[in-house]
């Protein structure tokens, strides 16, 4: 994956409104997913932009994402649980990109991938 260009005015919002008071890597992750849970309208469809090590999903495969998956997944990077191609799946956030949702879940999703295309971690 390519590297994102920094984005000062993005930096400093989720500094101070997703990450702040978050000094230990838990506290992170748990920052990021209580954000992505309050901010993310469930259910909403998808398609994968990149395949990942870590899930069967393919390149352009559509789904829909039904939830985050539970706190405990996601310690290290965010998961969140689709349904496709007749299974139900829990892949990671990063991997996807979201299909007509209202502006708050497209804001919060592109943080979210600015954040893995900086290359931050928790």
């Amino acid at each position: 994956m390519k590297r994102v260009k920094r984005d000062d005015h993005r930096e400093e919002r989720i500094d101070m409104e997703i990450l702040v008071d978050a000094y230990t890597e838990e506290e992170r992750a748990m920052g990021w997913y209580y954000y992505l849970a309050d901010t993310v309208k469930f259910p909403f469809k998808a398609q994968c932009i990149q395949e990942h090590h870590k899930s069967p999903l393919e390149e352009h495969e559509m789904v829909e994402v039904l939830d985050l998956s539970p706190e405990n997944t996601c310690l290290r990077e965010i998961y969140v649980d689709v349904q496709g191609n007749g299974q139900q799946l829990s892949v990671p956030l990063a991997q996807l990109k979201a299909i007509s949702v209202d502006e708050d879940t497209q804001e919060a999703l592109d943080d979210w991938h600015y954040w893995v295309g900086r290359g931050y971690g928790f």
